[in-house]
């Protein structure tokens, strides 16, 4: 008798539930003082962690003691820092090129492939993720430079007579960073290549598609949110690398991360520094709007 009783309560309880689940999203509301005192952790890190020090760099960029401009008239009026800035920028823009054209073969295997072969695929990717920039930045000086694996491999060979130069050149700064980026283009992309049905490039092989003419209708167009995704995070970190350009990279090669750092660290000059950081985030900032806004109007950017 009591079963019967409350079979009708506990379904009564499972709708409610449910109803609740689905006009909220997650199965209830919390309440306004609960919420704040969840969130107010992260509010305090991140104002802590990141607000804080750029705002005082903004700041301390615009009064020096007084209010001035004159550390922005700097960075227009001398043609180095512009310089600077706009490598970063190519740098920035080649590295995120050829991760997404390396990296966009590894997801679509990862996504495609099952059982051990995902399994070690995703192991490559996610091995170096772990390892130290620094350690991934020597690696790479020790294969290009002079008396590296690659030039003794090329001399040794016969397909060269002497050495080539491949380190402290921008090729090679493009090569490491590329390297270590390559795992945040492959990560969101493999997501939304598996969200994508395997029935759909089978329907479309069935009605005649070809192989590019189902990748480029099918598939990439599906994939477009990992790929808008991957892009801009790999874009955006490439803006701010200091370890590898500083290594792998020469003199011919500063970025503005590393030009920051020795207005910081060396010429004691904060001020400048931070009107540089501030330059470097506001086109960070543009870029990252102006990014979105013209991919999120084509197809498969909707709801990004």
């Amino acid at each position: 008798m009591s079963s019967l009783q409350a079979g009708p309560a506990t379904q009564m309880m499972a709708t409610r539930l449910a109803r609740l689940y689905l006009v909220t999203g997650t199965g209830g509301r919390y309440p306004p003082l609960l919420s704040a005192i969840l969130v107010l952790p992260l509010l305090l890190l991140l104002s802590f962690a990141f607000l804080y020090p750029v705002g005082r760099m903004l700041v301390g960029s615009l009064f020096d003691p007084g209010f001035t401009l004159d550390n922005y008239v700097r960075i227009f009026a001398e043609p180095l820092y512009l310089n600077v800035l706009l490598r970063t920028l190519w740098i920035a823009f080649l590295t995120t090129v050829g991760a997404f054209v390396l990296g966009f073969p590894v997801a679509y295997v990862m996504a495609r492939a099952g059982g051990k072969l995902a399994f070690w695929i995703a192991a490559c990717v996610l091995v170096p993720l772990w390892t130290s920039v620094l350690v991934r930045s020597y690696a790479w000086i020790i294969l290009l430079q002079r008396k590296g694996i690659i030039n003794d491999l090329l001399v040794g060979t016969g397909v060269l007579h002497q050495p080539l130069k491949l380190i402290y050149t921008e090729g090679a700064v493009v090569i490491a960073m590329t390297h270590v980026m390559m795992p945040f283009m492959i990560l969101p992309i493999y997501s939304a290549l598996r969200t994508i049905p395997k029935e759909l490039p089978q329907a479309a092989a069935n009605l005649g598609a070809g192989v590019f003419t189902t990748f480029f209708e099918i598939t990439l167009p599906l994939s477009l949110p990992g790929v808008f995704a991957g892009t801009l995070m790999t874009f955006i970190l490439a803006l701010g690398f200091y370890v590898t350009p500083a290594l792998v990279g020469g003199p011919q090669t500063v970025m503005m991360s590393t030009l920051i750092g020795q207005q910081a660290t060396i010429l004691l000059d904060w001020p400048f520094a931070g009107a540089l950081a501030t330059i470097l985030l506001a086109v960070t900032l543009a870029l990252a709007f102006i990014f979105r806004g013209v991919l999120a109007s084509n197809k498969g950017f909707g709801n990004v």
